[in-house]
């Protein structure tokens, strides 16, 4: 180890040199950390004003609905329960017995389970049998 460091020859020049290398690292370092920051920061506010501009298009879209008179008398119609005059109109309740009404069903399984017989012997079984049978059934 000592005679490697013992052959290292610095002369004034590379001393200079090194010492602006570091110099100019340690004024870049900071400044472009910062760039980087500020790159950073302009791309989420670009991403803001996009989202904004996504928004007021959306909203100008239904700006211009509500300008069309047949989308005023819809929303009057399903939300005010507006009516012309002349029309009657009936709102049925939903009066139906709680145990009349079809039952929800119950969560499905995440468990696969495996069928104890093989579909394709089922189906050759299932062939055979009918084109054997001797009594045919009629459907009524």
């Amino acid at each position: 180890m000592r005679e490697w460091a013992s052959g290292i020859r610095l002369s004034a020049f590379s001393v200079i040199m090194l010492s602006l290398v570091v110099l100019g690292a340690w004024v870049l370092v900071p400044t472009l950390g910062t760039f980087i920051d500020q790159r950073q920061k302009i791309a989420a506010l670009e991403q803001s004003i996009k989202v904004s501009e996504d928004e007021i298009t959306a909203l100008e879209k239904e700006r211009e609905r509500w300008n069309d008179p047949a989308y005023i008398t819809t929303q009057a119609r399903e939300r005010l329960y507006y009516v012309k005059p002349g029309e009657v109109v009936y709102l049925i309740d939903n009066d139906l017995d709680p145990a009349a009404l079809p039952q929800e069903q119950g969560p499905v399984s995440d468990t696969l389970e495996e069928t104890p017989s093989d579909w394709m012997a089922q189906l050759l079984r299932t062939l055979t049998a009918a084109g054997l049978s001797d009594t045919a059934v009629v459907a009524r």
